[in-house]
């Protein structure tokens, strides 16, 4: 079968991308069709059922240029994994983005599906509850996909500098040496959905963006989204600091498990106090994660309920 798509826009570069890039990356799926452009015109050749779903999804993305000051290859992935905005708002359980190996990442429990939902409805998210429900993970693939999306134009990812039980003073190295380690979380959930070159690039060219909390002092964040991961450890007048850094068209998520303190003292913690005075404010949401939603080792949730009386 042969069709020929015409496409409207002025410039065909807008739609077919620099060097044909975005083209290349759409014919990438359908290696069965041979696919000639010249000017305003492509040219499709091939069996009939691949041509009508070429067109059909290259309609899509003609579609997503209206809404979009450009398109990106990330564009032509998220339209052959089915992935879009309505969906994910609407149901929370549709797949945010992929890992580097193409593996979907969407919610796994109830309260994520809440989370992901309350990312669409308001702008700050507070999600509580113990380790291993997802909380910084499903944060951190929803500011990735926003990134893709060029919902937003950087990420920023923050935690307050305090330590476990140990001393970071004691640690080698000058202080990036010191707090990567305690960052690397953070960078472990990043690199299992941006490759690593990329995730490198973005990081030099400060589109992503890792530091302690005590570094957002003074900032103010426009077209972001900000996650602020262990927030238990950071007292009131840290987390006044952070949210009051929220700029236009920014999103802020912030996580915590109040059991897991580490301060020296540990009623010094803001996180339940701060919950609890915003509670009534248009466009925050809490998302209450508990026990049951433990999406690592089973033992961890055996772990958790074990220490909850202690």
């Amino acid at each position: 079968m042969k069709k020929t798509i015409t496409l409207q826009a002025s410039n065909p570069v807008e739609i077919l991308g620099p060097g044909n890039r975005i083209l290349d990356e759409f014919c990438s799926y359908f290696p069965g069709l041979s696919v000639k452009d010249r000017g305003n015109e492509i040219y499709l050749e091939g069996p009939e059922e691949q041509v009508k779903d070429f067109e059909q999804k290259f309609e899509k993305l003609v579609q997503l240029r209206h809404h979009k000051p450009s398109l990106t290859v990330y564009d032509v992935e998220d339209i052959f994994s089915g992935i879009s905005r309505d969906n994910l708002a609407v149901n929370g359980n549709a797949v945010i983005t992929h890992t580097t190996d193409g593996r979907p990442i969407r919610a796994r429990n109830l309260n994520q599906e809440l989370m992901v939902k309350a990312y669409f409805n308001s702008d700050l998210i507070f999600a509580l509850g113990p380790a291993g429900t997802g909380k910084t993970y499903v944060a951190i693939a929803l500011a990735v996909r926003a990134l893709k999306n060029r919902e937003i134009k950087r990420i920023i990812l923050t935690r307050p500098a305090v330590e476990a039980g140990e001393r970071l003073g004691f640690l080698p190295g000058d202080l990036k040496d010191k707090l990567d380690p305690y960052l690397q979380p953070l960078y472990d959930a990043l690199e299992d959905m941006i490759p690593t070159k990329r995730l490198q690039s973005f990081i030099e060219d400060d589109i992503i963006q890792i530091a302690p909390l005590a570094y957002m002092r003074g900032r103010t964040l426009d077209r972001a989204c900000v996650i602020l991961d262990e927030a238990q450890n950071t007292n009131m007048g840290q987390l006044r600091m952070f949210l009051t850094r929220m700029g236009s068209n920014a999103k802020f998520i912030v996580t915590g498990d109040a059991t897991q303190v580490d301060l020296p003292r540990r009623e010094d913690s803001g996180l339940l106090r701060c919950v609890k005075i915003l509670q009534d404010i248009k466009g925050i949401s809490t998302i209450n994660f508990t026990a049951s939603d433990i999406v690592r080792h089973p033992l961890v949730t055996k772990i958790v309920n074990a220490f909850k009386d202690q």
